[in-house]
């Protein structure tokens, strides 16, 4: 999920291939898409200076390698650390690094095979479809609650309880907890910012180890008496004898959780932020169900809510001219594929009506988003209220986006009707 940093120095790279743009510089993370235009006119591979590592911007590139097997998010079982120079798990992270042990999004075949075999009947398209009924009511709750005050910070009364509460309900905890879950869930995902600090290093691991404890003694009661919910699932799937461990289980339902609700949030705060800036009619962006799918997947193209994506090089290899050495990061810039000119015509305007519609927003290959159906499915009920039940939306102040690069999401969208 986040960058990882180079752990070999690069030095034998053409100046023309270098290029230096700071993550945590506002002008850059406010509006990325001036560098990716910049990549895009010259070489879309590129050596980024801050994080040290080859990136690739490109729809075409991006498509490839999240495809080939010769890159994984996984790198040592097939070297050691002292091979690639990877240095040793940090002690006070212990409990952060411990969610992430046996997560979906760092296996590599046949773990990653037989995790994720073991979760998917959960959110394949039949399943989730049955959420809409859902999706809806949750949408006009929230609307409720807030209609008559004639204005809101639409991401943290709208677009951020609706997915925490879906996927709390799926996994089999209650939608109270969703607040406690989403505090825990942003503490964690600061972990994946560019040069991030001692202090919030402390804090993420805190909120692991709350988030672990927390799950541990759902998962013990779920042993005890299963219920119908993802959870018991994962605790009594068997294939051929094969079960999860409680530890497999904790990494995964915190994964879901965590990933269950913050590609949806980001996504819904974009996409509202595009649509009233566009000019265009709402209400022509959802008069049918086949358009307010055209409108999503614009909305996941035009301003993605993950940027960038790192895989290993899994051996010694050549890309695109590339020298890569096995332990080797690359970074996939999502964000910057979804722009590419090459690809997309007017790539730099929002237009739900486009012909040539596609986004890598969800990732490709064995690590496609697992809740892309369910992802897609709440972005398209959630909007489809919204604009329904607040025809004359606006925005009454200028959006910005927080200060995570690689997640891509607007700190506050406030907005007001009449």
């Amino acid at each position: 999920m986040a960058a990882i940093l180079q752990v070999r120095p690069v030095t034998d790279v053409l100046p023309r291939l270098r290029a230096s743009a700071s993550p945590q510089d506002p002008q850059f993370f406010q509006d990325p898409y001036g560098f990716y235009a910049e990549r895009h006119a010259d070489e879309p591979g590129f050596f980024w200076e801050e994080y040290g590592h080859w990136c690739f911007a490109d729809f075409r590139s991006v498509s490839e390698l999240l495809r080939d097997k010769r890159f994984g998010r996984h790198i040592l079982h097939v070297a050691s650390r002292e091979e690639i120079g990877l240095p040793q798990p940090k002690p006070h992270v212990a409990d952060f690094d411990l969610t992430e042990q046996h997560s979906l999004l760092n296996l590599e075949p046949p773990a990653h095979t037989r995790l994720r075999t073991l979760v998917n009947r959960a959110f394949v398209s039949r399943q989730v479809e049955q959420l809409r009924p859902r999706i809806r009511q949750l949408a006009n709750q929230m609307i409720d609650s807030f209609e008559h005050d004639g204005s809101v910070d639409l991401i943290k009364s709208f677009a951020a309880p609706i997915p925490a509460i879906v996927i709390a309900e799926m996994i089999g905890l209650p939608a109270e907890m969703a607040p406690q879950l989403l505090n825990w869930s942003n503490r964690m995902v600061t972990m994946y910012m560019y040069n991030v600090s001692h202090e919030t290093e402390l804090d993420a691991n805190r909120a692991a180890a709350d988030f672990t404890a927390y799950l541990r003694e759902v998962i013990a009661e779920r042993r005890r008496q299963p219920q119908q919910d993802l959870l018991s699932h994962m605790l009594t799937s068997d294939r051929a004898g094969d079960v999860l461990s409680d530890d497999e289980v904790l990494s995964t339902a915190i994964l879901l959780l965590n990933a269950g609700h913050e590609a949806t949030v980001h996504t819904t705060g974009n996409g509202v932020k595009a649509i009233l800036e566009s000019g265009l009619d709402p209400q022509s962006l959802f008069a049918s169900e086949g358009q307010t799918e055209a409108t999503v997947e614009e909305c996941l193209r035009f301003d993605a809510p993950l940027h960038l994506f790192t895989r290993y090089a899994l051996m010694d290899l050549e890309y695109n001219g590339i020298r890569l050495r096995k332990g080797d990061v690359v970074g996939l810039m999502l964000g910057a594929a979804n722009r590419d000119p090459r690809r997309f015509v007017h790539a730099e305007r929002f237009d739900p009506f486009r012909t040539d519609a596609a986004n890598v927003s969800f990732g490709a290959g064995i690590h496609f988003c697992i809740g892309a159906p369910l992802a897609r499915i709440e972005l398209q009920e959630a909007m489809r209220v919204l604009f329904a039940r607040l025809p004359r939306l606006r925005i009454v102040e200028p959006p910005r986006y927080a200060n995570v690069y690689h997640f891509h999401g607007l700190e506050r969208l406030r907005v007001a009707w009449d």
